[in-house]
């Protein structure tokens, strides 16, 4: 798959200046075998680092009942506890890029699979709700960096396949969600019903993770392309290098650059470490399209985190048992396996990412009221239409991708955009867990759930439309 990957897009989407920069930067590295070597090495860390930014979530989704009878949990702490991720998301993420800048992004990231390593360690044994929710907070701060830096490494080592390595990204991430969700019930009946040990399993995979960014760290160049320079003067020297490939990006399939048609290839420079490059002179907070991403990124994150903290309670008190519940949840999180693939690939190549926007958006209405007519009766089919509309996670990494032309504005999109996302993302999981508690019943909070939809398909369609940020911004 990888290979079919990397030469089906570098022949519809390279410019002749990145294919040419490829070519230095193999011979500054002593060859293209050192410099494909390196890039595998990456590529194994962003699955790895992928698998691991979901479990410390639906793991508990899967065993919540539990932890809330262990801990003495109320439904309205429950749904606190449901928003932790993205409060620590929106505070840890906006640290990202100046974190990145100060000790590299490879660095950042292999710190952050430690801290996730960590928590998941320690919080099933930390004894009482407050240490809880206090060693998920340590978990949650490694995701949370990890999740701003992944879109910029993969738009820096990969600009001539951001489709595909989103894709590739967003399916180990869909699997690492998926299977946290499907084995932590089987794992935790296997070893005598400890919730505890079902939610400590997780800390070996992120500590897996660890290993493979340790070359980088050293050499402080995860987010820089192989064969970096030791002067940094050679991004201005060829300032046009980033904008054609972002160009060629959102051209698409069909649109590529063509050699030899009137001017001569002239090889680039190997690219400088994109979190270190003097950062872009704008105020994101002026592009309406930084704005409708940001909602948009906030509104379907919060549809995922009430979908990964509650969707396993809502079949259980349909009469679901407790592990087909669990099973229901996994088939929800692996729709975004394939479709993780797909729809990056498909964004790119389209001039208006809208309309998968909607495509989405009806698919979690189908859903919703599924749960609300029937939840049980077609809890297959709903869990089904659900996980279709969670694709709108890798769909907005890709428009992250795409709505800013240089390394730099991506980082500050990227970092603007989930950090406020999850700002906006924050009351949904905690207003359900009220809605449920005080209602006695799950007709309020699906209610909420069907009509947050609604603006997210709108700002959704808004944030597709063909512009950057730098443009919208100013310089």
């Amino acid at each position: 798959m990888m290979g079919l990957m990397a030469s089906e897009e570098t022949r519809t989407m390279t410019p002749p200046t990145v294919r040419s920069s490829a070519a230095h930067d193999a011979r500054k590295t002593g060859g293209p075998s050192t410099r494909a070597w390196t890039t595998r090495l990456l590529v194994l860390c962003i699955v790895l680092s992928a698998l691991n930014l979901r479990p410390a979530i639906t793991s508990l989704g899967a065993l919540l009942e539990e932890v809330r009878d262990g801990l003495g949990m109320s439904g309205s702490v429950a749904g606190l506890l449901t928003s932790v991720p993205p409060l620590c998301f929106a505070v840890f993420g906006v640290m990202a890029p100046r974190l990145a800048r100060r000790f590299g992004a490879g660095a950042v990231v292999c710190a952050g699979m430690a801290a996730i390593a960590t928590g998941l360690a320690i919080r099933p044994y930390a004894g009482g709700t407050a240490g809880f929710l206090a060693a998920s907070a340590l978990a949650l701060m490694g995701i949370a960096v990890s999740n701003v830096l992944m879109p910029v490494i993969v738009k820096h080592w990969f600009p001539d396949r951001v489709g595909s390595m989103t894709g590739l990204y967003s399916m180990g991430l869909a699997l690492g969600t998926a299977l946290a969700a499907a084995v932590t019930v089987p794992v935790s009946d296997a070893l005598g019903g400890s919730w505890q040990s079902g939610l400590a399993l997780w800390a070996g995979l992120a500590a897996a993770a660890i290993l493979p960014w340790l070359p980088f760290v050293r050499g402080r160049a995860a987010a820089s392309g192989p064969g970096r320079r030791a002067d940094s003067d050679g991004a201005a020297r060829h300032p046009d290098t980033a904008t054609e490939t972002s160009a060629s990006v959102r051209r698409g399939a069909g649109h590529e650059d063509r050699p030899g048609a009137g001017r001569e290839e002239t090889p680039a420079p190997a690219p400088a470490d994109p979190a270190r490059e003097e950062a872009p002179r704008m105020r994101i907070t002026r592009s309406r399209t930084a704005w409708a991403l940001a909602v948009f990124f906030g509104l379907q994150a919060t549809a995922a985190y009430i979908t990964m903290g509650w969707m396993a309670q809502i079949f259980r008190d349909a009469g679901v048992p407790a592990g087909t519940a669990g099973l229901l949840l996994a088939l929800t999180m692996v729709m975004g396996v394939p479709l993780a693939f797909v729809i990056p690939r498909l964004a790119t190549r389209l001039p208006h990412q809208g309309p998968i926007v909607l495509a989405l958006g009806v698919c979690g209405l189908i859903g919703y009221a599924g749960l609300y007519l029937a939840p049980a009766g077609g809890a297959w089919a709903w869990a089904l239409l659900l996980g279709v509309a969670n694709c709108a996670f890798p769909l907005a990494l890709t428009m992250v991708g795409m709505r800013a032309r240089t390394g730099p504005g991506v980082a500050q999109l990227s970092a603007f955009a989930q950090s406020t996302g999850y700002l906006i993302s924050i009351p949904g999981p905690l207003l359900v867990g009220v809605l449920y508690q005080h209602s006695g019943g799950w007709g309020l909070p699906i209610t909420l759930m069907s009509t947050l939809m609604v603006p997210q398909m709108v700002v959704g369609w808004l944030a597709g439309r063909d512009r950057t940020v730098e443009d919208e911004a100013g310089r």
